[in-house]
This record gives C-alpha cells, sequence and structure tokens, in this order.
C-alpha cells in the first residue's frame, strides 16, 4: 500500500493553548478516515495542516511527488458573480462534461434543485455550499480532505455522497480525510478514525461504531488503572501524614513518588451527566391533527398545498422522527403541532396539559441574554434545581448544574456572545428543558456539536419522560433517540415501518417516476440524471389496513412483546453478570446457567420476530 502523505512531529500553538504536540501520522493509498473529537480540539485544523493550507511551528508534512490533493473548507466560497455551470464545470462544454459519467452524478446528487444558468450569489447559503462541494468532486484528486460535508445535506444528500465516496476510487486507491459530526456517515464511509483530544491524534480501526467500542475499552482499561493509582495514592497520603518528625526521616525518592502521585490527577472529559429533570404531568391527550392540510398564496396567483389530509394523532411518550426533503413541509408540520400555523383544512386539537418547547436552529433563546453571563442566564430562572427523584434526588445550584453540562469555571462568568456555536446549544438545551416541558421539539439539534457531546445529549434525551418530536437530517440520531420514523412525501405524511432505508427507497422510486416533492430539477440535473444507474429495488406491499378492534389487540400485544424482550434482556445481562460469581470448577452449574442464557436469548430472538411482524401489521 503507497504511502501519499506523512506528518511529522507538529507542534502548533496558538496564543492561549497548545493545539498539536509531537503528532506524527501518515495517510496510504485506500485510506478513509473519519475525526473525531470535541469542538475546539483541533479537527479542522489538521485537515489544513495535512492540506498544506497551514504551517505548523514546529515539524513538516511530507507529500509523495504528484499527489493531488483536494479540501473543502468550511469556510471555502464560490465567486458570487459566476453561474453555477461556471463554477462546477468552468468553460467546458455541455456535451464534454455531460459524456462524464462521475460528472453527471455530482450534479444529479447535488444540484437537483438549483439553477444550472443562475448566478451563485442569488442561492442560498446551503445551495452555495452544495455548489462548492460539487465543484470539488467533479474534480480529480488523489487524497480528498473534507471538512463537515453533510452541512446544508438532506438524508438522501447524505446518503448519495456516501455511496459516491465509496464509489470514487478503488479499494486500493486514493485517500479520504474527513470531518463531520454525522455519525451514520462515519460509519458508512470509513475504515478508519482518528481522535483528536488535548494536543495528540489517536488513531482508531474501523468507522464510529468500531471507534466508540474500543475507545469504551480503553477507558475501561484506564479506569481500572486509575482506580489502583488512587488506592495507591491513599496510602502514600496517610504515610506521608504520620507527622513531621517521623517524615524527615523517610527516603526522598518515596516522598517524591507521593507527591507526583497526587499531582498526577488526569482532567474529566466534558459530558452531559444530567437525569431526569422535572417534566409538568402530561395527561393523555396529546395533540391530534385531525384531516388537517395546509394551503399557501403561490407567486404567480393561486394556492400551493404544502400539507393535505393528514391525520396524525401523537400520544403520551411517543418519540418520532420526520423526514423529508427541503421545503418539504416539515416547518409547517411542527407548525400544526405548535399552534404557529393555522390549518387551511381539518382541525388540530390539543390536551389542557401540553406545554410544548421547541429547540429551534436560530439560537433565538439565547439573544436576550447575549451580555449575561452563563451562570446569570440560568441562576434568573431558579435559585436550585432538583435532578432525579425520591432517594436518588440531588440538589444542586446553576453553576454546579452548569457544570454537569460540560462548562468549566471560566466560562460559568463568559458573556452568552462568546460562547461557541456547541456550548450556546447546550446552554439553550438547559433553558428549555428548565421550563418544564412535557413535549419537546427539536429543529435540527446536531448543529454545532461534535461527537462526544451528541453522545451525551442523547443519554439525557433517553431518561427524558415526555413526547419527543426530531427533524433532523442525522440519520444516527433520529435512529437513536426515535422510535418510529414518519416522512413528509407529494404534501401528505406517511408512516415508515421500515425507516430511513425505506424512504430512501420511495425518494429514489418517486425520482424513476418523475414524481413530486423534490424540488423542481434543473436542465443540467435531467440530463445527469438521464444517466445515473438505478439500483433501489421496490418498496414491499402495504400491509392491509386493521379494523379498529384489530389495530387495538395488535398494539396491545405488541407492547407486551416490548416489555417481554426488556426483561429477558434484563435477565440475561443479570445471568452473565453472576456468571463471575459461580465456582469455576463446577461445570454442571456452569452448563446449566448458560442453557438457560441460551434459552432465554432464543426466546428474546422468537418475540422480536413477532414485533416484526405486528409492526408492519400496524403500518
Amino acid at each position: 500500500m503507497a504511502h501519499l502523505l506523512g506528518a511529522e512531529r507538529l507542534h502548533l500553538e496558538f496564543p492561549t493553548r497548545t493545539v498539536f504536540d509531537e503528532v506524527t501520522l501518515g495517510l496510504d493509498e485506500g485510506d478513509r478516515i473519519g475525526i473525531v473529537g470535541r469542538n475546539g480540539d483541533g479537527k479542522s485544523t489538521l485537515l489544513k495542516l495535512l492540506a498544506g493550507r497551514l504551517e505548523p511551528d514546529a515539524g513538516r508534512v511530507t507529500v509523495r511527488r504528484g499527489i493531488r490533493i483536494g479540501m473543502l473548507d468550511q469556510t471555502d466560497t464560490v465567486d458570487p458573480d459566476t453561474t453555477v455551470a461556471e463554477a462546477v464545470v468552468g468553460g467546458i462544454d455541455e456535451h464534454v462534461w455531460a459524456g462524464d459519467p462521475k460528472v453527471r452524478d455530482v450534479i444529479a446528487g447535488l444540484l437537483g434543485d438549483v439553477p444550472w444558468d443562475g448566478r451563485v450569489g442569488d442561492l442560498s447559503g446551503g445551495q452555495r455550499r452544495r455548489v462548492g462541494l460539487a465543484a470539488l468532486l467533479v474534480g480529480d484528486w488523489d487524497v480528498l480532505f473534507l471538512d463537515e460535508p453533510t452541512n446544508h445535506l438532506d438524508v438522501e444528500g447524505i446518503a448519495w455522497l456516501a455511496r459516491h465516496l465509496q464509489e470514487r476510487w478503488n479499494r486500493s486507491d486514493g485517500a479520504l480525510v474527513v470531518v463531520t459530526h454525522d455519525r451514520w456517515f462515519l460509519d458508512e464511509v470509513c475504515t478508519g478514525t482518528w481522535e483528536v483530544h488535548d494536543g495528540i491524534v489517536e488513531p482508531f480501526e474501523g468507522g464510529y461504531a468500531a471507534y466508540v467500542l474500543q475507545r469504551v475499552e480503553r477507558d475501561r482499561m484506564a479506569a481500572a488503572s486509575e482506580a489502583k493509582r488512587q488506592n495507591l495514592m491513599r496510602k502514600e497520603l496517610a504515610w506521608l501524614r504520620r507527622g513531621a518528625p517521623a517524615r524527615t526521616s523517610k527516603p526522598k525518592f518515596r516522598i517524591d513518588a507521593a507527591n507526583q502521585l497526587i499531582e498526577d490527577v488526569p482532567p474529566v472529559r466534558d459530558r452531559v451527566e444530567l437525569s431526569r429533570l422535572a417534566v409538568a404531568r402530561l395527561g393523555k391527550d396529546v395533540v391530534d391533527l385531525l384531516d388537517a392540510g395546509v394551503d399557501y398564496p403561490a407567486p404567480g396567483g393561486g394556492t400551493r398545498t404544502v400539507l393535505r389530509d393528514v391525520e396524525w394523532r401523537i400520544a403520551p411518550g411517543e418519540r418520532t422522527g420526520i423526514l423529508g426533503v427541503n421545503g418539504a413541509g416539515k416547518s409547517t408540520l411542527l407548525g400544526l403541532v405548535t399552534g404557529a400555523v393555522t390549518p387551511t383544512h381539518g382541525r388540530v386539537k390539543r390536551g389542557t396539559t401540553v406545554r410544548i418547547a421547541t429547540l429551534s436552529q436560530e439560537l433565538a433563546e439565547l439573544a436576550e441574554w447575549a451580555d449575561e453571563r452563563v451562570s446569570a442566564v440560568v441562576a434568573a430562572q431558579r435559585a436550585s434545581y432538583t435532578i432525579g427523584s425520591g432517594s436518588k434526588a440531588v440538589e444542586l445550584t446553576p453553576g454546579q448544574l452548569l457544570e454537569r453540562l460540560g462548562f468549566t469555571n471560566q466560562q460559568l462568568s463568559t458573556p452568552v456572545r462568546d460562547l461557541s456555536g456547541g456550548q450556546k446549544r447546550r446552554l439553550q438545551l438547559l433553558l428549555i428543558l428548565l421550563t418544564e416541558p412535557n413535549v419537546l421539539i427539536l429543529d435540527e439539534p446536531t448543529n454545532d456539536l461534535d461527537t462526544d457531546m451528541l453522545a451525551a445529549i442523547e443519554d439525557l434525551l433517553d431518561s427524558w419522560p415526555g413526547t419527543l418530536l426530531v427533524v433532523s437530517h442525522d440519520r444516527y440520531l433520529l435512529e437513536r433517540v426515535t422510535d418510529q420514523q414518519f416522512a413528509i412525501v407529494d404534501a401528505k405524511l406517511r408512516h415508515l415501518p421500515g425507516g430511513v432505508d425505506q424512504y430512501l427507497e420511495l425518494r429514489a422510486q418517486q425520482q424513476r417516476g418523475g414524481g413530486a416533492g423534490g424540488g423542481a430539477a434543473s436542465g443540467a440535473a435531467r440530463v445527469a440524471a438521464s444517466g445515473a444507474d438505478a439500483s433501489v429495488g421496490a418498496a414491499s406491499a402495504a400491509a392491509p389496513a386493521l379494523s379498529g378492534a384489530e389495530r387495538r389487540t395488535a398494539e396491545k400485544e405488541l407492547s407486551s412483546v416490548e416489555r417481554r424482550i426488556e426483561k429477558l434482556q434484563q435477565q440475561i445481562a443479570a445471568a452473565r453478570d453472576g456468571f463471575a460469581e459461580l465456582d469455576q470448577s463446577d461445570y454442571e452449574r456452569l452448563n446449566a446457567e448458560m442453557a438457560k442464557v441460551t434459552a432465554a436469548e432464543d426466546e428474546v430472538a422468537e418475540l422480536e420476530e413477532r414485533w416484526f411482524a405486528l409492526t408492519e401489521q400496524l403500518g
């Protein structure tokens, strides 16, 4: 496997901190690397160093002769006075670039709703970003550095980009290094992961899931080592404190060793540690959309139907993800739920105990607090906060609550306007949860959050007992925190028993059949699409409709199956934990206990099959 580029003993300092110290790594042909780490730890800076856009203070980056490097920077801009065609393919005639399958694929995948002859300066920010990405991908590169390439892409666009990068080179050719918070994308594309933290770059094999497993094992081993160190430290401290007269006679190397143990306390990584915050009581009725529809005035006169015939009865504790292309009507649907949008047809019924809160994309909740210190913002809400309940209840001050959200003492006195995007996002979520809503709407909640913080937020949402509605292009997040998904297709709300995969199949069918809902394709995209290969199979046939009584029976059985699966899984976990306490020489007892575990696992497998059958029935 040929070597493409390498970094040797990189050192980089900013005025306030050291970003990298003695970092050495290499990139070979066939490498597909994802970079993860906390916001501000240097992920984008590492890309710039490797791509030659930034010079290190010490060390060097060496590149094999003749290697072509392409990079998508977060700040890359396209000349606003050029047309989309000029920005993407330059002055090449249409009959030339249209004959290149790669160029056609890029244009169809990224620019389907972008006017081909339109001026770049007239496009939205997201469209300009996609034009920049398309202009990069149509080129021939040996190494691609991509910084947040999934920004402004919907689920369908992210799936296309993953497929394009998988097929762009042969398995043993080219190299890719990507920074993104989209964990599904990392798993789909990457074969290796670099974690940037504390001035170093730590390599792991595999994509995001493999990285998490390896990091858990690393942290487990570190915790065991730390426990031993703490025990030794306690003994050394007791030994040191026996009294001044005795201490003078102790060997100096023992004193130095004890002092080193005391000083060598590792820093705590940022993590969210909040358990169940208070939630206002929610009755049986939440929000019902009954044959609801919304029409908007069309630019040329008449009306445009955004939603029609929407029948959606939101249940207490429901956790639902909403999918749809940009402009499909997701925000309008959420507006019907919150009351911000009035239906043109049908009606919306809300329960009397419903308290809805929305985590918006714009961070609007923080605008009035821009000049206030972080601690003052939370203190203005309440003097103290109770986390948990019963014997596990803990009362926290505003400062302690913020520290659990990963804010340092220094950041507590920082004005809100000076926080990073991820810190503002955490503060925004906390302020919303402190209002004790029982229905929480998350509108693109992953913006500005790193993978560690996303995992922590998901952990927090797991323990949140209210109703949760999520609109996001982050497939990993949707599948992680929601139990079911719906999609807006052709102005209708459609349930997706098959989840995101079913949605992508529907979109592929729609495009092959020339269906609406994806935006008006430009002439260039139509040319490109004409040469694209279709490889997605047809969606499964819809299940026959159930009567009201049959549906209630099926729903009751489904709940029973879910409870039984959960109980069995707890029993299996407890039995496996108990193996360590058994006499390892008592083979009969060990075999009997293992047989019980195997039987329980077989029952879980049968119940899961029944669960799938019931979910298909309920549609």
